[in-house]
């Protein structure tokens, strides 16, 4: 018990409340606007399979929100995520035709990005 002067404001017990679940979300998107967003279930975690699986939901996104996007060729962004590693993955990406852009190198010497900076 703590002593309190008889005009002192009284304390507020607040709820405990549990948090709201953690899911985890894949987002796709272009320059213009987002593709496709896949949500999975509580405690489901993504493997090759499920990715794969998520690529081919992005593929008839991509299908009906940008038609013209499959002819011009799909290049993904690597995130060295497992699953976009997988041997699955990569099959599923050459039978489609789609490539994979690494990020370059964290070396500023080897970075492609600083040969186009210097380029004449």
């Amino acid at each position: 018990m703590t002593w309190k002067h008889p005009s002192s404001p009284v304390t507020k017990k607040f709820k405990v409340q549990r948090s709201a679940a953690k899911v985890m979300a894949t987002a796709f998107w272009d320059a213009k606007v987002l593709i496709h967003l896949d949500i999975l279930p509580q405690g489901q975690c993504i493997n090759a399979a499920q990715y794969c699986s998520t690529l081919d939901c992005l593929r008839d996104a991509i299908r009906r929100k940008r038609p013209g996007l499959l002819r011009r060729g799909v290049v993904l962004q690597d995130d060295k995520a497992t699953p976009d590693s997988a041997n699955l993955t990569q099959q599923w990406l050459q039978r489609y035709g789609w490539e994979i852009l690494h990020p370059p190198t964290l070396s500023p010497n080897l970075a492609p990005l600083t040969f186009i900076c210097l380029d004449p």
